[in-house]
């Protein structure tokens, strides 16, 4: 059954018959598999609609958020890509999943609608790219650069890695691989395990005896927690344990995963000790929207979603498609998620030069540890 939400200045769900409102197209994952990360969007989009309109919206005009719930299923992307073009919406922001965010891109693109993707990270995304697709949130590559620049400063010489098989877990842990060779770290273990494993055990008895000085794993929420309390279970004791984000970087994987949790290092899009103005703000107002629960970077993306495609569309002085995207190319602006300019590089295509940073579990809680700019805290070693 199809499920759209409409985003107003006070509701999650409005009419969408509001008349003068400038409408803005989203697709992201309110129910399915990648729930959880599509309420944390839902979050950061009500946060980012209201900000706007409280402070005059568009020339006058207030926006409103037409959200559409692809249920975390390619095909069901694709129709809700379909039913925001024929919205005729002047822009798309584009979610979580990038095996579903590829094929909506793509759509899209192919549409001629400008399409902002805030979250997805697969590197295929913007590289080749197109002129009509724009990513605000660092490549899958930067995930694993962040991870590899601390194992490479605490003079690593070896490292597992353990990934899931979808685009996002690939690219991350292909990546890992290259800069890992580009670093002088032996890869001892690249194991890749389709979706639905459940027992990692037998992979990590084959690291525990390899014993290498880094693990990094690539996982979504289930995922994550199981490989952390089974490694400990099994007793791999690298001398860090590093996640790639996704399932890391989520509060609820401190909360379920428990002492198994402890010292892991994960890479993270966004934390609220980061250096840009409104950062406290956001944090409070992204909290506040949860229900009193941390948000996590995926959250403060969706709200720099918003504040961007408004501002393109401010900018464009129009709602006609082609003008949104002259907008967006010629865009440099801050904003509480960081700064936002999109650029060509390293076979990158509209792509936001954003890096990563990184946050260890300590404690019972996420603190920063990498790199400088965020006053980090000592890194814990298991050895």
């Amino acid at each position: 059954m199809r499920k759209a939400l409409l985003l107003s200045a006070f509701a999650l769900a409005a009419s969408a018959a509001a008349q003068g409102t400038i409408k803005i197209g989203a697709i992201t994952s309110v129910t399915g598999r990648f729930a959880e990360f599509g309420k944390m969007q839902v979050a950061g989009f009500k946060v980012g609609v209201e900000e706007v309109n409280r402070k005059g919206g568009i020339g006058g005009r207030k926006i409103e958020l037409i959200i559409e719930d692809n249920a975390s299923d390619v095909n069901k992307g694709l129709a809700a890509a379909e039913r925001l073009v024929n919205a005729g919406v002047p822009i798309v922001l584009n979610e979580y999943s990038s095996s579903l965010v590829k094929a909506q891109a793509q759509y899209l693109a192919r549409q001629k609608v400008p399409n902002l993707v805030i979250t997805s990270s697969g590197d295929d995304i913007t590289k080749p790219g197109n002129d009509y697709i724009f990513r605000l949130n660092q490549p899958a590559t930067e995930y694993a650069r962040v991870i590899l620049d601390i194992f490479r400063a605490n003079k690593f010489k070896s490292m597992a890695i353990i990934a899931g098989t979808g685009a996002f877990e690939k690219s991350v842990a292909d990546a890992a691989g290259r800069i890992a060779k580009d670093y002088g770290i032996t890869v001892l273990e690249d194991q890749r395990y389709d979706k639905g494993l459940t027992d990692f055990r037998p992979v990590l008895n084959r690291i525990k005896a390899k014993n290498p000085d880094g693990l990094l794993m690539v996982s979504y929420a289930e995922d994550s927690v199981a490989l952390m309390r089974q490694a400990r279970e099994v007793g791999v004791k690298p001398r860090l344990f590093a996640g790639g984000a996704a399932g890391f970087a989520l509060p609820e994987f401190v909360k379920d995963a428990g002492s198994a949790a402890n010292n892991v290092v994960t890479a993270t899009a966004w934390i609220p000790q980061l250096r840009y103005a409104g950062v406290q703000k956001l944090n409070v107002d992204l909290k506040k929207a949860l229900g009193g629960n941390d948000p996590s970077y995926h959250a403060a993306q969706a709200y720099a979603g918003v504040i961007v495609a408004a501002e393109a569309i401010r900018r464009a002085g129009s709602t006609d498609r082609e003008k949104v995207k002259a907008a967006l190319n010629s865009l440099n602006m801050q904003t509480a998620f960081g700064p936002i300019q999109f650029k060509d590089f390293d076979g990158f295509k509209n792509q936001n030069p954003l890096a990563m940073v990184a946050q260890q579990v300590q404690g019972g809680q996420f603190v920063p540890v990498y790199p400088k700019s965020v006053v980090p805290r000592a890194i814990k070693f298991e050895r």
